[in-house]
């Protein structure tokens, strides 16, 4: 492709492109190249813009599943693609321009991986970036989508992992996992003595995971069939979930257990007493605040969120209409909050930003989107964010520290840290509390601290990681 057609392909309306319509593309393919153009040109997440797309697109349930194993077999399966599309293309990805790596990616996942005919696949393709960037940019996509068709899926899997530095690079390939995630998430296991459920995790990781549905406790009942730990959780009885949230009136809601569970432990650590004042600090989107609602309603409990991000504050205001009573939403820099209220709480929830590696399942771009420089960044706001949250508890109050990732630096080093520096801080045996809580027995790691770390191959559940902290008077 010529420097001036790649200029041309990357003009705002060519990026977008969603005012013409293809001819000879499906309306699943087209859906699912909008969706990968927003997750790569907006920083949008999948899950969140996908459903949308499929509704304003109109698209038949047969349809709508089309375009979301495109869509999610695309992105989850990025690093692959794109050592394919760069062998076939003679070039790096980097030298390929986004929309069209966009489309070949797309067309790459329907060669290598679907039984979606290769003419189908490479001529829908063609069509698509011919309407949307025009002739050069189509004839380049096809010259290359031919080249991939040529050759059988196994083919191409071993000429790239031939073409592999190291055996970790080679796993990557295998499982469209970065190396670094894949190096973090042995560590992990390490801890634990299993690196030898590394293979089965990553394959976890490209699992769709299932529809796991939370009744609000105290406002609805949990349906059939039930998920097998927390007592909140039951499996979507099939087709768009969003039809029995709507009967529900919100009551029931979209929730992996994993994230049920980590609430529930926060208000199972200690027996409740009426007229307790709870925060959940790091709000966003709120499906924790709901149910953590929806239990300081039964208990006459104040609960109180904070959400920096005015988009996903409004979000965490939504998910809180279902639940009786009033909750105050801020919009804060929750450090800031924190710190501003010494002592005011009895009970904490930080569910802290982090990268997202355990919910790779049901965020397929957060791999390729995170890199090993963000760890550190967000270990320290991390760090910053319990310890001020310990600052904000009474004595006796306990603080609920949970990320969705299992790396080191954002569960285990993050909580030692803080307890390197305080001395009037406990930690409490958070894995007896989830033990407790959960309807079947847990296969818990047990290290002695009493930490908890959820893994979607052992658990079924988002790789969740939960520390319960309570604060103390000096010296006692």
């Amino acid at each position: 492709m010529s420097a001036p057609q790649r200029r041309h392909a990357r003009t705002p309306a060519d990026r977008q492109g969603r005012s013409v319509a293809p001819r000879g593309v499906q309306p699943a393919r087209r859906v699912a190249y909008d969706v990968l153009r927003a997750v790569s040109a907006d920083d949008a997440y999948a899950n969140l813009v996908l459903p949308s797309a499929i509704r304003e697109a109109g698209l038949s349930p047969q349809d709508a599943g089309l375009a979301t194993e495109l869509t999610y077999g695309a992105l989850r399966r990025r690093g692959t693609y794109d050592a394919v599309i760069a062998t076939a293309a003679g070039r790096l990805v980097e030298d390929i321009d986004p929309a069209v790596l966009d489309a070949l990616r797309l067309a790459t996942h329907q060669l290598l991986s679907t039984r979606v005919a290769s003419h189908a696949a490479v001529n829908e393709s063609v069509n698509l970036v011919s309407s949307r960037l025009g002739r050069g940019p189509a004839g380049f996509t096809n010259a290359v989508l031919r080249r991939i068709s040529r050759d059988t899926p196994g083919e191409w899997q071993e000429r790239i992992e031939a073409a592999a530095r190291s055996d970790d690079e080679r796993l990557g390939l295998r499982t469209a996992h970065p190396v670094w995630v894949i190096r973090a998430l042995r560590r992990a296991l390490a801890s634990e003595g299993r690196t030898g459920e590394l293979e089965e995790l990553l394959e976890a990781d490209n699992a769709a995971p299932e529809v796991t549905l939370v009744a609000l406790p105290g406002i609805a009942e949990p349906g059939e069939p039930r998920r097998p730990y927390a007592p909140t959780a039951f499996a979507s009885p099939g087709g768009d979930p969003h039809e029995a949230i709507s009967a529900s009136g919100g009551t029931v809601r979209v929730q992996d257990e994993g994230s049920q569970l980590v609430a529930l432990a926060l208000a199972a650590a200690a027996p409740i007493t009426a007229g307790e004042r709870w925060l959940d600090l790091c709000a966003g989107p709120g499906g924790k605040t709901a149910l953590l609602a929806a239990i300081a309603h039964q208990h006459e409990v104040t609960l109180e969120a904070n959400e920096l991000v005015p988009t996903r504050a409004r979000l965490v205001r939504n998910a809180l209409k279902a639940v009786p009573g009033e909750v105050v939403v801020h919009e804060q820099d929750g450090r800031e909050l924190a710190a501003s209220r010494p002592g005011a709480f009895d009970r904490i929830l930080v569910d802290a930003p982090c990268t997202g590696l355990g919910a790779l399942r049901r965020r397929p771009e957060a791999r390729w989107r995170k890199s090993p420089s963000d760890v550190a960044d967000l270990a320290a706001l991390q760090a910053e964010l319990l310890d001020e949250a310990l600052n904000a508890v009474a004595p006796g109050g306990i603080v609920a520290y949970v990320t969705c990732s299992p790396h080191l630096a954002e569960t285990s080093g993050v909580v030692a840290d803080v307890l390197r520096t305080r001395t009037d801080v406990t930690e409490l045996d958070a894995r007896a509390v989830v033990a407790d809580i959960a309807s079947s027995p847990m296969d818990l790691a047990d290290d002695g601290t009493g930490r908890v770390q959820l893994w979607p191959h052992r658990h079924g559940t988002d790789a969740m990681f939960l520390a319960l902290l309570q604060r103390h008077s000096e010296g006692e």
